[in-house]
């Protein structure tokens, strides 16, 4: 059986990182392509239908935030992963890049080894993200196959780590996930993200699904409930 050849599309406006990001990950066995600036990555990204996107976030006309946005919403590209290319260590501009849809962050300058390290760990989460949930409880029902959620009769559209979290949330109601298991589970354990990142994802899903469903366990983590 064939080996799954997995498409890159590196998004960054330095062309000495775009030359070395290219080089390394050919000698991979990655396909890999490139962009200079998010409204190209935009096109490229729906013509080439990439498994992942490594995406600066400073670059002139449009960021990489505001891409990433763009891209979450556009339904074909919707489980496409984003990792974000970026200097900026700033708290507020992770949990920035996270609420617009990131997967992760790598920091520059870049290692080359820690860089495949990620990108190794996001591609095993992109091929489990392909497991069927069809339940309902109360009203709410999750169809992973088409990623979308039902609320009493209302289709929901999600980020893509919201989605990934009301999920495993979702698939064992009433059974406590401790906050070590879900950055595990959803970021993986080579991402680092900081502590209020599954808080800000956590009062996202409640503003959108009710905050009767998803409860709080003080020092622990979070349960679903029915």
């Amino acid at each position: 059986m064939e080996e799954k050849k997995y498409k890159i599309l590196i998004v960054d406006d330095e062309t000495d990182i775009i030359e070395f990001l290219t080089y390394n990950l050919l000698k991979e066995g990655y396909e890999v392509y490139s962009s200079s600036n998010g409204k190209d990555a935009i096109k490229q990204a729906l013509k080439i239908n990439p498994h992942l996107i490594l995406l600066d976030i400073m670059m002139p006309e449009m960021d990489g935030i505001e891409t990433c946005e763009i891209i979450r919403k556009t339904p074909s590209l919707e489980n496409v992963l984003i990792a974000f290319l970026t200097a900026r260590n700033e708290d507020y501009s992770q949990i920035a890049g996270f609420d617009a849809g990131a997967d992760d962050y790598v920091a520059k300058p870049i290692k080359n080894k820690v860089l495949l390290s990620r990108i190794k760990a996001l591609l095993k989460r992109y091929e489990k993200s392909n497991i069927v949930i069809e339940k309902d409880f109360e009203g709410l029902h999750i169809d992973k196959e088409r990623f979308i959620v039902i609320n009493n009769g209302i289709e929901i559209s999600l980020p893509k780590k919201e989605f990934e979290l009301l999920s495993l949330l979702y698939s064992k109601p009433d059974r406590v996930f401790t906050r070590e298991e879900i950055y595990d589970i959803i970021w993986g354990d080579n991402v680092i993200v900081s502590d209020r990142t599954i808080d800000v994802h956590i009062r996202k899903l409640r503003e959108r699904i009710g905050e009767e469903h998803i409860i709080t366990i003080k020092g622990v983590g979070y349960k679903f409930v029915r």
